[in-house]
């Protein structure tokens, strides 16, 4: 029996079924456990969905896999959302996938245990590597959702505690794109310079309100983590409410229970400070006051002690009236022996016993001039003598000493002449000797 049917050709077929399947199955949701994902260096993701009984392959191209909030991994149980079609080079059919997102609130927890492990072992969360908190921020930077209850909540904290300057940069808090602005963010603040147009932030809050745990994701995502951890400021994650815990706020390096109690971590009371500026005063007062008035009562307590000052010099001042009572007496007992050593003396005084006296140092004195002019030098030259000086006014008594001399000078009774060597011009005279003194028999007399 043969087919009058006509044949097709490998690509007709091909097409053909692309249509059916993609017409068929053009939107799907498969749900499944993921299974061989790998990136390619395009930013396609290539990945399959499985169950117990079957295998789907899938491919989620570079824009939508860039919107991820999550960080796909094997094993992880997800919902994706796409499209059906052929791949006619294999012959095999594949999902293309739109939309993914976590089946389940315990597909969630178990890729949050996983992250958390695995961000944990490189040292993210480690104790060691956390900052501490400024204890007076002057500016304070607020990574939240510019429009929600959470900011008001912190500015009115703040503004009821302490005002300071805040800082808003507002991001999304929840679903596609949340956690890439988020991060952004905090890597915004990390990097703004000191002193810039725009002040720096002292401290970071990182906030958003409660919800579930799909609503929170984005601060458990790597991205959010990382940017928090490598933050150069100290940073609060204040994500959710008490009960609720992020990876945000493992690797922040404090937690706040909700964004209010973050502002009050933030900042101390105001007036708080003054209350304790003014006890710290009040002790600084009494610190230096209470010296003063221990010393005062260390010094009254030993002047009370010390003996009257009357008692302290009466032994001085009875010793002094004692000294100025023997003075006394030893004065008067002086002049009066004194007195008597001159009527002594006085009596042996007499007027032919000085004019005697005063006589005999005359004759004395008269015996010493006469010396005098017996041994001046100059006395004998009137009789025709001369005397022989040298340059430097030396006598000389014998022709060895006059040879060695450049100059001589010869003294005669009215002057000296200077007198050279043959062959040299002569030389000024000499000044005249000064005259013997007089003879004056009364020369005594004048000195007496």
């Amino acid at each position: 029996m043969r087919d009058n049917a006509a044949a097709l050709s490998v690509s007709e077929i091909s097409a053909a079924l692309k249509r059916t399947v993609e017409d068929t199955f053009g939107f799907v949701r498969v749900r499944g456990e993921l299974s061989g994902v790998k990136r390619a260096a395009s930013g396609h993701m290539y990945l399959s969905l499985k169950d117990e009984n079957a295998r789907l392959d899938a491919v989620m191209w570079r824009g939508t896999a860039g919107r991820l909030n999550f960080q796909p991994e094997d094993g992880l149980e997800v919902i994706a959302t796409g499209k059906l079609t052929t791949y006619p080079g294999r012959s095999n059919y594949q999902l293309v996938i739109e939309r993914m997102e976590v089946a389940g609130e315990g597909a969630l927890l178990a890729l949050l245990a996983r992250t958390k492990a695995r961000l944990e072992a490189e040292g993210l969360f480690a104790p060691e590597g956390k900052k501490s908190l400024p204890y007076l921020p002057r500016v304070i930077g607020v990574v939240t959702s510019p429009t929600g209850a959470v900011i008001q909540d912190i500015l009115h904290r703040l503004a009821d505690r302490f005002p300071v300057h805040v800082l808003v940069w507002p991001v999304l808090v929840q679903g596609q794109g949340a956690a890439e602005q988020v991060a952004a963010a905090v890597r915004g603040f990390s990097n703004l310079p000191e002193g810039g147009a725009v002040p720096r932030p002292d401290l970071v809050i990182v906030a958003r309100g409660g919800g579930s745990i799909e609503d929170l994701w984005a601060f458990n995502e790597e991205a959010v983590v990382r940017a928090i951890a490598e933050c150069s400021i100290p940073t609060i994650s204040a994500v959710g409410h008490e009960t609720d815990t992020t990876l945000a706020d493992y690797a922040a390096d404090r937690r706040a229970p909700t964004p209010t109690a973050a502002a009050e971590l933030a900042v101390p009371v105001r007036s708080d400070l003054a209350i304790q500026l003014a006890e710290l005063g009040l002790r600084k007062r009494r610190a230096v006051v209470r010296p003063l008035q221990l010393g005062r009562e260390r010094l009254a307590a030993r002047v009370q002690r010390l003996p009257a000052p009357a008692a302290l010099l009466s032994s001085h001042s009875q010793r002094l009236d004692e000294t100025g009572d023997r003075l006394r007496r030893a004065l008067v007992q002086r002049t009066q022996i004194a007195r008597g050593e001159l009527q002594r003396v006085s009596g042996r005084l007499s007027a032919p016993l000085l004019q005697a006296r005063a006589s005999a140092a005359s004759e004395r004195l008269r015996a010493l001039v006469r010396l005098f002019r017996s041994l001046d030098p100059d006395r004998v030259l009137g009789r025709g003598y001369a005397r022989i000086t040298g340059s430097m006014g030396q006598t000389l008594v014998d022709r060895a000493a006059a040879v060695g001399e450049p100059a001589l000078t010869v003294h005669f009774r009215d002057g000296g002449l200077e007198v050279v060597p043959a062959g040299t011009a002569p030389m000024r005279a000499a000044p005249k000797p000064k005259p013997p003194p007089p003879s004056d028999p009364g020369l005594q007399g004048k000195l007496l």
